[in-house]
């Protein structure tokens, strides 16, 4: 297979450094490919896909690698073919609003070479210093602004896809506005890599935020934070982030950065406003208003961009400081109806009773996409099948009370199981014509949460 694809020019590996590198994401599962593709261009895309077509072969398109559902898992060997040398920002236009990107560009990069100019890019995963817009455009990422701003699929324009047997198909445009035909688009967001593979896109940006201000909060306890959410809310605020963060995750926060950096309480609340700065300085008073009228044990403003930064920061320490446990850190990104957010971690901390298992819940309080951690040591046999079955008790209670088992990770391979479930037999009925419709052979990322 080697000599074939060299054969057509392209840029083929098959060192073992490099074959290991593509074979693992951030989730717990791995195979090795049998050789690894970088496209430099849609052209070397289309003539990997139309030799893998050709040949019966398994490609699994791969950006950043930093999944967290095993989705880049190349489960069948074959190809992995990366977008990751496809890394250039091709326009950036501000008299369209849009920013025309290759896939490989990692997410942060993009969003501070639109910022130059005055402009803004919302979607905000916590991993946007080290993901690809190609992985945030399969996987429909979100993050802490979607509760304003929405999430990646709200900012697709118009993508280039290479199809399953090498076409090359354009879906939208540069059009703020386009209705014409089916949303072609809107069906390769999210799709996770089994129905094309993007190596180009525009992006929707929007003028960016004349000032942004913080307000942190703690309470004694989680479900007065989360009435303070709904209190926000329903007070006509519409703050760009919302997030929640329950007491073991913050008492696994003081011992990771330190009791000093980490105010007295049992629930954390991070509530980010943007917009005119008089209308930022009006807001503010009226939200600490509210804090103050629920008994909030701290509130502390933050309003220059050094000290917002530093909360974001601390937000992304969360993740680390639960890995700094020494457990191993099951993070499982489920959504339920905002409201039923206590009535979510009060079910994870039955569960973690009658488990034993630990279980961190933080996250996005605004829309509620709750990270819920089940934390273990995963040296014991016995604890991985607890954890495992806990995983199974927590999809059904949340799927049960109208949620869903992810809410911007994606289904990959870690909640397979689940999805034929979720989604209900008419549903999965048409994930699969639509599959075979663009994918006949299914070669593309083969053995995900289609079968």
């Amino acid at each position: 297979m080697i000599a074939d694809l060299m054969k057509l020019g392209l840029d083929v590996h098959n060192t073992s450094n490099i074959l290991q590198e593509h074979s693992i994401d951030k989730w717990n599962a791995s195979n090795l490919p049998e050789v690894v593709v970088f496209a430099h261009s849609t052209e070397d895309a289309s003539k990997c896909l139309k030799y893998a077509h050709a040949n019966d072969i398994p490609v699994t398109t791969r950006g950043a690698g930093v999944g967290y559902v095993g989705g880049a898992v190349p489960v069948k060997g074959g190809i992995v073919l990366s977008t990751m040398k496809m890394n250039k920002i091709l326009e950036i236009s501000p008299e369209d609003g849009v920013v025309v990107t290759q896939p490989g560009v990692i997410t942060g990069i993009l969003q501070d070479a639109v910022k130059e100019k005055g402009w803004y890019y919302p979607p905000d995963p916590a991993s946007l210093a080290e993901c690809s817009i190609g992985g945030n455009i399969a996987s429909n990422a979100g993050g802490p602004r979607c509760l304003k701003y929405g999430v990646t699929k709200h900012y697709v324009l118009g993508l280039t896809v290479v199809t399953a047997d090498g076409s090359i198909m354009k879906t939208g445009g540069r059009l703020h506005k386009n209705k014409q035909g089916f949303d072609l688009t809107s069906l390769m967001v999210g799709s996770e890599g089994m129905l094309g593979v993007v190596t180009e896109a525009n992006l929707r940006i929007i003028p960016h935020p004349a000032h942004k201000s913080i307000l942190t909060a703690t309470f004694e306890k989680f479900p007065t934070a989360a009435l303070a959410v709904q209190t926000i809310l329903n007070s006509g605020h519409h703050p760009s982030a919302l997030e929640i963060t329950d007491a073991f995750t913050l008492e696994s926060a003081r011992a990771f950065i330190g009791r000093e950096a980490v105010p007295e309480g049992d629930a954390h609340l991070i509530i980010e406003i943007d917009g005119r700065t008089s209308a930022v300085e009006k807001e503010l008073s009226e939200i600490v208003s509210i804090l103050e009228s629920l008994n909030a044990v701290t509130i502390e403003t933050h309003e220059s961009e050094e000290e917002c930064a530093a909360i974001w920061q601390f937000r992304r320490d969360l993740s680390y400081s639960l890995k700094a446990t020494g457990l191993m850190k099951l993070n499982e990104d489920v959504v339920v109806p905002r409201g039923k957010l206590v009535k979510l971690v009060n079910f994870a901390q039955k569960l973690s009773a009658e488990t034993g298992i630990a279980i961190s819940c933080f996250g996005h309080a605004g829309d509620g996409n709750i990270h819920t951690n089940l934390m273990f040591s995963d040296a014991d046999p016995a604890m991985r099948k607890k954890a495992n079955q806990a995983i199974d008790k927590l999809f059904k209670w949340v799927l049960s009370e109208g949620g869903a088992t992810t809410g911007e990770h994606g289904v990959g391979l870690a909640k397979k199981r689940w999805f034929r479930g979720a989604v209900g037999e008419e549903s999965y009925a048409a994930h699969l014509a639509i599959k075979k419709a663009l994918d006949p052979k299914n070669i593309l990322n083969p053995d995900k949460f289609l079968d």
